[in-house]
């Protein structure tokens, strides 16, 4: 009886998912080629809804964060990105938004009297959009890469590309994690963080990402102007993958820490926003990075 509960509690799960991914995946990705400010209001919710409940997760350990101060902030630097979709432009008036946020986190922290560590709610303020709007500008700023870099003709389909490389691995990666981990886990990956995740599971979704990247890579060089074949895209699937693993456990982490199963419960079958982009959180950025390597080392 038990293993038949068990197997109907499973099969509940994945349709919840199933159905928060067949709702969510094909507006994202319109709104990904698309571009344009479709796009910026796509990332600016992400982001809005991330900072939130990384909010709630750290509130407890860590002061009480400013929340109504930091989730504006996450948005605005997603708006900067939009605008001025040059990481040089973007990083400098980011880099002037976090200074000035942080002096004001300060400020207000340090005549609330709600909480005893002013420094570390403000800390935990700055903490928050770096984490949240920081990482995710970098979308706008994947999706505008080959128009930054003078090419010509412009070909929008190439920026949708890049975009869809990290947004592709990290999803089918997780997605061969969850199977393989479900049908040959044995061994447990990191027990205190995460007791579900399998060393099995971890080495299936480092193979999924490697393939897809490999797939993303025949696309990518037929199409586009940057430098991208399907071996040099292949291994920067594999150390996406590495990258959205670590982004997965470092969610654990926060929520481990403080004391709850999800960031939140608005995505049935995954919790809360945070729980399904963390992964993304670290993919995008380094991707971006990843990319522009490429094009050196051509």
């Amino acid at each position: 009886m038990s293993a038949r509960r068990r197997s109907r509690g499973i099969s509940r799960e994945l349709r919840s998912r199933l159905l928060v991914v067949a709702v969510i995946a094909p507006v994202s990705i319109v709104a990904i080629y698309l571009g344009g400010w479709y796009f910026t209001a796509l990332v600016a919710v992400v982001a809005a809804l991330t900072a939130l409940e990384f909010y709630g997760l750290v509130r407890d350990r860590a002061g009480r964060p400013i929340a109504w101060l930091g989730v504006p902030a996450a948005v605005l630097l997603v708006a900067i990105a939009a605008h001025e979709p040059s990481f040089h432009v973007w990083g400098n008036r980011a880099l002037s938004l976090l200074l000035l946020l942080g002096l004001l986190a300060v400020a207000i922290s340090i005549f609330d009297r709600s909480t005893n560590q002013p420094l570390l709610s403000a800390t935990a303020t700055v903490s928050g959009v770096l984490y949240t709007g920081g990482t995710l500008s970098f979308a706008l700023l994947l999706r505008s890469l080959p128009e930054i870099r003078g090419a010509m003709p412009v070909r929008p389909i190439e920026g949708f590309m890049l975009v869809m490389l990290p947004v592709a691995v990290t999803s089918l990666a997780d997605t061969a994690s969850y199977f393989v981990g479900k049908r040959l886990g044995r061994r447990r990956l990191a027990p205190r963080l995460s007791p579900g995740k399998t060393v099995e599971g971890s080495i299936g979704g480092l193979a999924g990402a490697v393939v897809t990247g490999y797939a993303a890579g025949l696309f990518l060089d037929g199409v586009g102007t940057l430098v991208l074949s399907a071996p040099v895209c292949a291994g920067i699937g594999l150390l996406l993958g590495i990258a959205g693993q670590l982004g997965d456990l470092s969610e654990s982490l926060l929520k481990r820490e403080a004391g709850v199963k999800d960031s939140g419960r608005l995505l049935p079958g995954h919790g809360g926003f945070l729980d399904r982009f963390d992964s993304l959180l670290f993919t995008i950025p380094l991707a971006y990075g990843l990319v522009l390597l490429a094009q050196v080392l051509a």
